[in-house]
């Protein structure tokens, strides 16, 4: 039964996708953006609460400040440490959690919709996102185990690459700074208040509720949760990040495998090339097994196990990249092979079959992105913090289907120079 009952709920959320997601939005009074998805298939609340207050805004010389903040933000607050936080949402059957990237910090609640249930559940997350104690000790140990996990990345040969990577790209740009064992040990409890304070603050705030609730409920539950934050102002960007010259970086590591990255900073979310960058990716390397850097670097010359291409635009440039993993003896007979394909693919785009190919995989897979409440929630979180049109899920299949190979050409000329790409290996000898 407990099967049945889920397929149906499935089925139900899937055609609920296909239909189209109506996402209400408002401003609240207190100053906060507010999308909501009314969603009566199951007696489930999520919320989630965005603050432009990712790593990009990290003061110099204070990398991991954004996310450090983030994580201590349910380790006690108000009246409650964190035992009593994790034992009053284990009662109520309800889930606190959240992340920061490089543009926006994120708390996540997830609860029965009943009142009696999920009332309980908002006064934490109230008191979390008001009252953060950020206690001593505490980050002490939040800092000790940050410190541990850098110094374990620091030997991994994947991770070496990614920050080199990302430096490389974004060498004058928030987005290329780097944490560091020194930088994170340096973080005071005042630098977490005054972070907090700056950029958890009602002006600066995202919220998006997907739910069995009304509109009205979503409104006093929006208000609720920005009323007790500070009314501020919205994080100031910084300048945008400047085109670096094609570059190689060689990084020396005993592993027997090396670590590729090839790529350069491509687009900001938003950007009306996005669709043909996408339906031209899946055809390029983002199709697994039918791309053509998968054919040519697997299939015919059996350099790597995987290879794979992927666009992720930002709030200001993000990067396109292309990363593999090869002997040592291989990665540069394996960069040549990759960079010949995309000069191809930049100059001629895919083929018409290709192109068909491309456009029924991704509008055929989309309702499987919208199958869930929590799936709805992440989209429709994406599309409240970075401004994009409310019907952007209901033209999603249809921007897709538009794409002309011609597009997918100039949109890529546009954004994928092949001689300002930037390689980065660790490993290769």
């Amino acid at each position: 039964m407990k099967k049945l009952l889920t397929a149906v709920f499935t089925l139900l959320l899937a055609q609920a996708a296909l239909a189209g997601v109506k996402i209400e939005h408002w401003v609240s009074p207190s100053g906060a953006r507010v999308y909501f998805v009314e969603s009566r298939v199951l007696p489930i609340l999520d919320v989630q609460v965005d603050f432009a207050a990712g790593s990009m805004f990290d003061p110099a010389g204070k990398s991991s400040l954004a996310a450090l903040t983030l994580s201590v933000l349910d380790l006690g607050a108000g009246k409650l440490d964190e035992t009593a936080i994790a034992e009053q949402m284990a009662d109520i059957g309800a889930n606190l959690g959240g992340g920061a990237d490089t543009d926006r910090a994120s708390v996540y609640l997830r609860t029965l919709s009943s009142k009696d249930k999920r009332e309980p559940a908002l006064e934490i997350l109230r008191t979390v996102l008001h009252q953060p104690l950020f206690d001593a000790a505490i980050l002490e140990r939040e800092k000790a185990r940050t410190i541990a996990g850098l110094k374990e990345a620091m030997t991994r040969p994947d991770s070496i690459a990614g920050k080199a990577f990302w430096a490389a790209m974004y060498p004058n740009h928030p987005y290329g700074q780097q944490a560091s064992p020194e930088t994170v040990a340096t973080l005071t409890r005042d630098d977490l208040a005054r972070f907090h304070a700056r950029y958890y603050t009602a002006a600066n705030a995202s919220i998006t509720l997907v739910g069995d609730i009304s509109r009205d409920e979503a409104a006093a539950i929006a208000e609720s949760i920005v009323a007790g934050l500070p009314k501020g102002e919205a994080a100031k960007l910084p300048l945008p990040p400047p085109q670096p010259k094609g570059s190689l970086v060689k990084l020396a590591h005993p592993a027997s495998q090396a670590h590729v990255y090839i790529g350069l900073p491509a687009i900001e979310r938003g950007n009306p090339d996005f669709f043909p960058l996408l339906v031209g990716n899946y055809t390029l390397g983002g199709g697994g097994f039918v791309s053509r850097l998968m054919k040519e670097v697997r299939d015919k010359r059996g350099y790597a196990y995987s290879v794979f291409s992927h666009f992720a635009p930002l709030k200001q440039t993000g990067p396109f990249q292309i990363g593999l993993q090869t002997k040592r003896s291989q990665a540069n007979d394996a960069i040549k092979v990759a960079r010949e394909v995309l000069d191809g693919f930049v100059k001629d785009g895919p083929t018409e079959e290709e192109l068909t190919a491309a456009k029924a995989n991704l509008t055929g897979s989309f309702p499987l992105r919208l199958d869930s409440n929590k799936k709805l929630l992440d989209n429709a979180a994406v599309i409240g913090f970075y401004g994009l049109p409310l019907d952007y899920l209901d033209q999603y299949q249809g921007r897709i289907q538009a794409v002309t190979v011609n597009d997918i050409k100039q949109a890529f000329s546009r954004h994928v120079r092949p001689a300002d790409l930037i390689t980065v290996t660790v490993a290769a000898d």
